[in-house]
């Protein structure tokens, strides 16, 4: 019995591609969309929570795989450790500018293709989608990983982390034919949860076992999870999806 690739799969018809949230797993999410940008592999649309809104956000705003990279390998701790009084150790005011400094665009609307970015609202105690107005906000406020920043103040709301509750960053995802990279969690506490793959009609995830841990104490890990999600994708480009899911060690 033969399977289809996932890259056949991704070639039979336009596809969304939505990237997890996941502890500083930025990196892995770029090696994921280099090794597509190589195989030119274009998503017709993109969504993400916290790490994956800030890969899918730089991408959609204009930038390359190669470009994020680039910025990513850059990246030191003083780069946006800012501590101060408040809900959260970081003040989240250097991770604002450097964000602001990266987007090639301002607002939604101005990206290649639409966004949606997942956002957990304190008040409501809900998850919200943006998808228009201003870019930085809603990508800043999707990172705001809770205890480590402070609660990022948008539109006079208090917004944290969007893997609070929308993980895996699907919740503003409308397209029939999804791509969908998991990042694991290796968090006890969530372990069950996080674990557990989304499903939804049309949805293939990529599943990239055993990368590097990359903590703001441990950006050197960076390079490594990159150059290892960019190799195991571009393997399971090439092998066959077996019930939704393209899974490779890295």
């Amino acid at each position: 019995m033969t399977h289809t690739t996932l890259a056949d799969w991704l070639r039979q018809a336009p596809f969304g591609l939505t990237l997890s949230s996941g502890f500083f797993g930025f990196f892995a999410h770029t090696g994921v969309l280099a090794a597509l940008e190589e195989a030119e592999l274009t998503p017709a649309c993109a969504s993400g929570s916290s790490a994956g809104a800030l890969v899918t956000g730089l991408w959609a705003a204009g930038m390359t795989s190669v470009a994020i990279e680039d910025e990513l390998l850059r990246l030191q701790r003083e780069h946006f450790w800012d501590p101060g009084l408040g809900l959260g150790v970081l003040r989240g005011r250097l991770f604002q500018a450097k964000l602001a400094a990266l987007l090639p665009v301002e607002r939604f609307e101005m990206c290649r293709v639409p966004l949606a970015v997942s956002v957990f609202d304190v008040r409501t105690r809900r998850t919200e989608v943006v998808q228009s107005g201003a870019l930085e906000p809603a990508i800043r406020a999707s990172c705001t990983l809770p205890v480590l920043f402070q609660p990022a103040w948008v539109g006079g709301r208090p917004l944290l982390d969007g893997g609070i509750l929308d993980r895996p960053g699907l919740a503003g995802m409308s397209h029939p034919r999804v791509l969908y990279h998991h990042l694991s969690s290796r968090s006890p506490w969530r372990r069950a949860k996080a674990l557990a793959l989304p499903e939804r009609p049309g949805l293939t995830s990529l599943v990239l076992d055993g990368l590097p841990r990359v903590t703001p104490f441990h950006l050197e890990r960076g390079r490594e999870a990159l150059v290892r999600a960019r190799d195991a994708a571009r393997r399971a480009l090439e092998a066959p999806i077996v019930d939704g899911v393209a899974r490779q060690r890295s």
